[in-house]
């Protein structure tokens, strides 16, 4: 592998964990939403929807991977406990913009499952070309280093629950 290749592969992965920011952007943009939507049904709730606010602003303020992971863990964790206690509010599980929301999140949650694969592999291709000879010595001469994965936890591998 030349210097070229090196080059070619971080900016893979740049443009791969650009593909997760643009989705994580986008759940992110529709928690003040689903908040709103909750807030007219679960008044009660106050706490749980001020602690999707707080881990939606830790998603926002998120700038490398590791902090991003960690915020989306704790977001996904928040939403699951937001979508159960909705079970609690038949008006609002029947309300259209409640629904349409929780697909929406559904659907944002499956591409970033998609961008986070696409990254990782990526990731992969560089990390093996920084361990294999003669690339590593060509990425130790110009400073490349490796990349880390961007992982689940055991609590965001547990499926999100969207019932109607």
């Amino acid at each position: 592998m030349t210097y070229n290749g090196l080059i070619s592969l971080r900016n893979r992965v740049g443009e791969a964990w650009s593909q997760i920011d643009v989705q994580l952007k986008r759940r992110a943009s529709l928690i003040p939403n689903l908040i709103e939507a909750v807030k007219g049904y679960a008044k009660h709730e106050k706490e749980l929807l001020e602690n999707v606010t707080k881990a939606r602003a830790a998603m926002v303020g998120a700038t490398t991977p590791h902090e991003k992971a960690a915020a989306n863990d704790l977001l996904s964790g928040m939403l699951k406990n937001l979508f159960a206690v909705a079970e609690d509010y038949p008006d609002l599980k029947a309300s259209e913009n409640f629904k349409q929301l929780q697909e929406e999140l559904s659907d944002t949650e499956t591409k970033v499952a998609a961008s986070r694969q696409f990254y990782n592999t990526n990731v992969l291709d560089l990390n093996n070309s920084l361990e294999q000879i003669p690339s590593a010595w060509i990425g130790q001469m110009f400073g490349f280093k490796k990349e880390d994965f961007f992982k689940a936890t055991e609590e965001e591998k547990k499926d999100i629950q969207v019932k109607f």
